[in-house]
């Protein structure tokens, strides 16, 4: 499978899991990285910033990925057959925008600025 099919499958793959998040029939491990999977694709915010080169971007070629095959994977294949028929051009018109999705990013962010400035302080 070739990276343009990959990015393609998983621009269909993300609204699906979304889809799985909220479906009764999906286990609660499926559901915590469905939730992480989702909340991180629709996050304004990256755990590296996309405007430093090469690694700003490598984050959503390898987090993402990583996080929607791992809610896949404990998603039970009928549900995520069905999520994703259902989830067919779902987002066309662009990703929801919603600021709440960024508050578990923005908050680890807070953490390691305050963790260095205590490092540098506590010299």
């Amino acid at each position: 499978m070739t990276l343009k099919e990959r990015a393609k499958r998983l621009k269909s793959d993300v609204p699906a899991v979304f889809l799985a998040l909220k479906d009764i029939r999906t286990p609660i491990a499926a559901k915590v990285f469905a939730a992480l999977t989702v909340a991180y694709a629709l996050s304004p915010i990256d755990l590296i910033p996309d405007f430093i080169p090469v690694l700003g971007y490598l984050d959503d070629l390898l987090i993402l990925p990583a996080l929607a095959a791992a809610a896949i994977h404990f998603i039970p294949k009928d549900v995520m057959e069905e999520c994703r028929q259902k989830s067919e051009g779902m987002w066309e018109n662009g990703k929801p925008k919603k600021w709440y999705f960024a508050i578990p990013i923005v908050v680890f962010w807070i953490i390691i600025l305050l963790l260095i400035l205590k490092g540098a302080l506590w010299k």
